[in-house]
Parts: C-alpha cells; sequence; structure tokens
C-alpha cells in the first residue's frame, strides 16, 4: 500500500485551458496500469480547449456546477455528484459555468503514447456564451 498525503497543485498549460484552472493529479498513466486521474478545479469562465481522448473520457463532479459540450452543439450542465462519460474520439470541452466554481475527477485510460488525449482549439467566447445560455 501507499498512503499519499499531499499532491501538489499545479497550473496546467495554459494553451490548453481558458481561464484559471488548477489540478491535482492522483494517478499517471504507467506501465502496465494506463489510467491517469487529476482533481480539476475551474474558476467561472475558465474552460478547457477542444479535445478528445483514444480511450474515452469520465468526469465526475465533485463541486459546483459546469459544463460539457461537443461539436454537434450538446451542452450539459453538471453539478457535484453526477457523472458525464465522453466516447472515445468524441470532440468535447468541460469547464465552468460563468457565475459559479467547478470541479471534476477527469479519468482516462491511456494508449503507448500516453493519455491519449488530443489537444485541439480553445472553445471561443461566443461558443461558451451559446453553451451558458442553451444548457439546462
Amino acid at each position: 500500500m501507499e498512503h499519499i498525503t499531499s499532491t501538489p497543485t499545479a497550473k496546467p498549460p495554459s494553451e490548453r485551458f481558458t481561464g484559471d484552472v488548477y489540478l491535482n493529479m492522483i494517478e499517471a498513466p504507467t506501465e502496465p496500469a494506463r489510467l491517469a486521474a487529476a482533481l480539476v478545479r475551474f474558476t467561472p469562465g475558465a474552460r478547457t480547449n477542444w479535445h478528445s481522448h483514444a480511450n474515452g473520457q469520465t468526469l465526475y463532479i465533485t463541486d459546483g456546477i459546469g459544463l460539457v459540450g461537443t461539436r454537434d452543439g450538446n451542452v450539459v450542465r453538471v453539478s457535484a455528484g453526477q457523472i458525464v462519460k465522453c466516447p472515445a474520439g468524441e470532440e468535447h470541452w468541460h469547464g465552468a459555468t460563468d457565475t459559479t466554481l467547478m470541479a471534476h475527477i477527469a479519468m482516462v485510460v491511456g494508449d503507448a503514447g500516453g493519455d491519449g488525449t488530443t489537444w485541439l482549439e480553445p472553445v471561443t467566447d461566443e461558443q461558451y456564451a451559446t453553451a451558458v445560455s442553451t444548457s439546462n
């Protein structure tokens, strides 16, 4: 057994996020296991870029209210205790609403090259504003 009492909080690369985002790694993908898990905290208005995962992604919302959107315009409003599963290869984004913080545990099963994430362009302010105004 390994008892880890704390992990450092880091700012993830700014070229992958808009706004202030903070990350605590829970597990990094190392052979033979390929699980990557992190606690990610988004301040109001903060969000990921568009991205996809080779083997999909599971998000467990731990705090606040957030949004998860897909390229087809589908946006769901999420809150603590809810789970969102993004299928393999689906381009999506996630982050806080414009007025509330949101935190989630992000989990992916990596591939031979790492965590299997393909990072794309930022979600535009217009795309984000539409998501905020149309989500339930």
